[in-house]
Order: structure tokens, then sequence, then C-alpha cells
């Protein structure tokens, strides 16, 4: 898939779950989200993508996320 477009797809994300009262659920949502929806080679490349050049391109919610390991490919 298209760099800018996994990113993108994944800060649109990022950026419904930011609007939450509470940042835990916040992270929460994104989480789950990108685990229930999203298909292992796209996480996969997600990851990829924030370990490389596009890493400052991400919400910083899904940055977190990534961080924190709270998803896998």
């Amino acid at each position: 898939m298209n760099a800018e477009h996994l990113v993108g797809m994944a800060n649109r994300i990022a950026a419904f779950f930011a609007a939450m009262p509470e940042h835990t659920e916040a992270l929460d949502g994104v989480a789950t989200h990108l685990k229930k929806f999203w298909e292992p080679r796209m996480r996969s490349q997600l990851l990829q993508l924030a370990g490389g050049s596009h890493g400052e391109d991400l919400h910083p919610l899904v940055r977190e996320v990534i961080d924190a390991g709270r998803i896998t490919a």
C-alpha cells in the first residue's frame, strides 16, 4: 500500500479518537481499531514506516501507540 495513504489513514483514525475526553481512552481506541480492522501486513507496514522517514508524519497518538508496543504486525 502507498506509504502516504497508509499514514493518512492512521492519522485520520487518531484524529477521530483524539476527541475522546480521556487520553487513555484515545490510545485504547486507536490501538483497538488498528488491531481489529487492519490486516497484519498493513500494521507491519505502518510499524516499518514509523521507524523510517514517515515517522514524523504520524499523528502523536499513533506514535504513542506504536512506541508503547500496543500494536504488532
